[in-house]
């Protein structure tokens, strides 16, 4: 079955950066789209973007600048590398796969397999 693993979060300084990672097993890697979401206490699960097999790219408006999603089709991996943190990034992290609609790819329901999240906490 579909499996994918996160890891990377830790507790950083306001500033810091931090790349993200998601191995993916179970899957033909490279035909799938992968995707970086992420959910802070009490809010819901917001998207921060999204990369096709071949590379393409759609980030969520407010990730753009600061984010940057990649993937390595060779080690079934997407990472997530992240910028001059904020506060505000504190949340966990989720990869997600086997997108059901490529118009809604930043739409979470569009995803069929999810992780179980990795913590980014960052201090001020």
């Amino acid at each position: 079955q579909v499996r994918l693993v996160e890891s990377g979060g830790e507790l950083v300084q306001a500033g810091e950066s931090l790349r993200l990672s998601c191995a993916a097993s179970g899957l033909t890697f490279s035909a799938n789209y992968m995707a970086w979401f992420r959910q802070a206490p009490g809010k819901e699960r917001e998207p921060v973007a999204a990369i096709s097999g071949t590379g393409l790219l759609t980030y969520a408006d407010a990730m753009k600048g600061r984010f940057t999603i990649s993937r390595d089709n060779a080690k079934n991996t997407v990472y997530l590398q992240m910028n001059t943190l904020k506060p505000e990034d504190t949340a966990i992290y989720y990869c997600a796969t086997g997108l059901t609609d490529s118009t809604r790819r930043l739409y979470r329901r569009s995803y069929a397999f999810w992780g179980q999240g990795t913590q980014v906490t960052v201090s001020s």
